[in-house]
């Protein structure tokens, strides 16, 4: 079977790519995943208020602290003793690309232009063959319109153009008002791809104690269907490559999400509940059903089931709610 994709610019194996995750921060991982069948993998993100408030504070600790007696000055560690974690996370970069033989994609989650710039460039400069930009923004401020939400991203993304040549994906959320319109202004402002969909990590109540508490839930195989759907409505419409990320959990997954059009399928929930050796089944379950279809490439069946390949392309846009509301009855043992 001929499972190989063009992505970002890179021709991968098979379209499965570990997407950003604490697995990537461990070589033996990595390896691990790689061995497993992973075409690339997407490095864990690295936060810029991490690096910020880690490098705030070794300003403080450094230069603010006196101790009163200058003999004892002395014993004040220098600033280059300590590693911050934006070393340390081009550190691990540098291992990957010495220790891996698949494309390895940088991911950066910043908060201001000036930030995303200047760690975007010694991510390029410590080999990272594409970056992806986590941009996980939640707008909360009431004054702020949904375009000047926009023209945030897009202003973004053509600075750091200007600044880097690897190819940039942009991993979204669904949070926009014209998502397909979003795509394409990002498109001409020069990605190179978009990963659908960012998950937004809810905080939950503690009803208990009255205060707010964060958990990791892991996703499930229904999340998928959001992006599913997404995909294939821009499959066709952009030059874009197309990621599917989130709920991808078995190989029927993968190949919906391939039906529709993306070009990989991105895994973490699977990952980090199975660890690196669930990639294997997920690979020989879709070269089963390939079997089982006829197809030997998945050139042959990428978009089959996207909105311009189908009878019916409003199946994929209002009808389907529509549909699904009055097909739907109650139960007799569920009444009164």
């Amino acid at each position: 079977m001929d499972l190989t994709t063009q992505y970002l610019g890179m021709q991968l194996k098979n379209p499965l790519v570990p997407s950003a995750s604490p697995l990537s921060r461990s070589i033996d991982d990595a390896r691990r995943m790689e061995d497993a069948g992973a075409s690339a993998i997407i490095m864990y993100s690295l936060f810029e208020e991490s690096v910020t408030a880690e490098e705030e504070t070794m300003v403080r600790f450094l230069h603010h602290q006196e101790t009163g007696f200058a003999e004892a000055d002395s014993f004040l560690p220098h600033h280059f003793d300590f590693s911050n974690g934006q070393e340390r996370y081009l550190e691990n970069l540098r291992a990957l690309k010495e220790r891996l033989g698949i494309p390895v994609i940088a991911s950066l989650n910043g908060t201001t232009p000036g930030g995303w710039i200047a760690h975007a460039r010694e991510m390029e400069q410590a080999g990272a063959d594409a970056l992806e930009l986590n941009v996980y923004h939640v707008a909360a401020d009431i004054e702020v319109s949904g375009s000047e939400v926009e023209q945030r991203y897009v202003e973004l993304l053509s600075q750091l153009k200007q600044q880097i040549s690897i190819p940039i994906n942009m991993k979204l959320s669904p949070a926009f008002s014209s998502l397909a319109n979003m795509v394409k202004q990002l498109e001409l402002a020069g990605a190179s791809g978009v990963s659908l969909f960012n998950r937004f990590y809810q905080p939950d109540i503690n009803i208990d104690s009255l205060r707010l508490t964060s958990s990791l839930q892991t996703s499930t195989s229904a999340e998928a269907l959001l992006a599913m759907r997404w995909i294939a409505i821009l499959h066709g419409r952009t030059e874009l490559s197309l990621g599917a990320t989130g709920g991808v959990h078995t190989p029927e997954d993968a190949v919906k999400l391939l039906l529709a059009g993306t070009d990989v399928v991105h895994l973490c929930s699977l990952l980090l509940e199975q660890g690196p050796g669930a990639i294997k089944p997920m690979i020989s379950g879709i070269e089963s059903w390939m079997e089982e279809q006829g197809f030997e490439s998945i050139e042959e069946f990428r978009g089959r089931v996207s909105q311009i390949s189908v009878a019916d392309p409003s199946a994929f846009e209002r009808v389907n709610y529509v549909n699904i509301i009055d097909s739907f009855s109650i139960s007799p043992g569920v009444r009164g």
